[in-house]
């Protein structure tokens, strides 16, 4: 099986203009954005729920803290959350219902299961006419971007929380904007 294609800030930019023309746009932007700008698993996404990103205040945390039963590993990790994404959760809580618990509900359900958040992400992705994309694009996309601004591996392991780095590697899609830069290191 191949690996989820990492996309470019252009397929993301249409992606985004895809889901602003749809249902649930609010919800789905926000799901296709915590994979982008958080590195989070769809898994995850869908396991969230508002009091994860929501401070008793009422502003976003800038960290959100998953229990072990809200990962792939079960193991407990912290997903650090930029100023933009927070800006993000801020807008799309104010759509929610006061009662909901979970931070994206399905039009039947009160949260999504991982499998059906899974679904519905390569669903917009190939609606948005991006081949190759899956629910795993944002986490590769999220770490590849990240090491081609120089973050190291070691960073990206604890981010994406991978507890080796050789499984972080993997991510990284190296291409030519890459290549070309560390070129110019010489």
């Amino acid at each position: 099986m191949s690996q989820a294609r990492t996309l470019t800030s252009k397929d993301l930019r249409r992606v985004l203009d895809h889901v602003a023309t749809r249902p649930q746009a609010a919800r789905n932007r926000l799901m296709v954005l915590m994979t982008h700008w958080a590195g989070m698993r769809i898994g995850e996404v869908a396991a969230l729920r508002v009091t994860d990103v929501i401070s008793t205040d009422g502003t976003a945390k800038p960290e959100i803290r998953l229990a072990p039963e809200q990962t792939k590993g079960k193991h407990a990790r912290t997903v650090f959350v930029s100023e933009r994404l927070r800006k993000e959760i801020g807008a799309y809580i104010k759509t929610l219902d006061k009662a909901q618990t979970h931070l994206f509900a399905t039009q039947k359900q009160p949260a999504f299961s991982a499998n059906s958040a899974c679904q519905l992400l390569n669903a917009i992705y190939q609606r948005a006419g991006i081949d190759g994309a899956s629910s795993h694009s944002g986490r590769r996309s999220f770490i590849t971007v990240l090491a081609n601004k120089g973050v190291g591996v070691r960073v990206l392991a604890a981010l994406a929380g991978h507890r080796s780095i050789s499984t972080t590697q993997r991510y990284i899609d190296v291409n030519d904007v890459m290549q070309r830069a560390a070129v110019e290191l010489i």
